[in-house]
């Protein structure tokens, strides 16, 4: 079976905004989020379909999955499918060509750049070339969304 080509690590606001985006271009790819996420924003944020079983946000839904073959099946249904994610090593073995790590977490992940053909990272606390392929610049004001293949984004930022 085909493995889901992307994996989006987080489910919280911002990653959501990139699930929105990837669903609409048609990309198949799956969310995986933590046991107990720590979305802040629920209502607009993919990580409460941990909680509830299924979340509806700008008419794009998404329901909690068990396996990734349960993925596939509701990413091929056109439903995006929510993922615990217990064991990272799963998630590097269905040896995914991308990997979106929103989670926000302003630190060093835990994941290589050696993860999938192309690593992206959300905001503070990745290095591309280091950490990842390229850092999406998540902070407001004119640099918002701007991708940066070299540095960090807020090296870039304060220029």
């Amino acid at each position: 079976m085909t493995p889901i080509p992307v994996i989006v690590r987080g489910g919280g606001d911002l990653a959501s905004g990139v699930a929105l985006r990837l669903h609409r271009a048609g990309i198949q790819f799956v969310i995986a989020e933590l046991e107990k996420p720590l979305a802040v924003r629920r209502t607009v944020s993919f990580a409460q379909a941990i909680y509830e079983g299924e979340i509806e946000i700008e008419n794009v839904l998404a329901k909690k999955v068990n396996s990734f073959q349960e993925a596939r099946e509701n990413s091929n249904r056109g439903i995006i499918p929510v993922l615990i994610e217990s064991d990272l090593q799963t998630i590097i073995s269905e040896q995914p060509i991308a990997i979106i790590d929103g989670r926000m977490i302003k630190r060093v992940p835990e994941i290589s750049i050696a993860s999938a053909d192309l690593v992206i990272g959300l905001g503070p606390g990745f290095i591309s070339g280091r950490d990842c392929h390229a850092v999406v610049e998540t902070l407001r004001g004119h640099n918002l969304g701007r991708v940066f293949w070299e540095g960090s984004a807020r090296q870039h930022c304060e220029l």
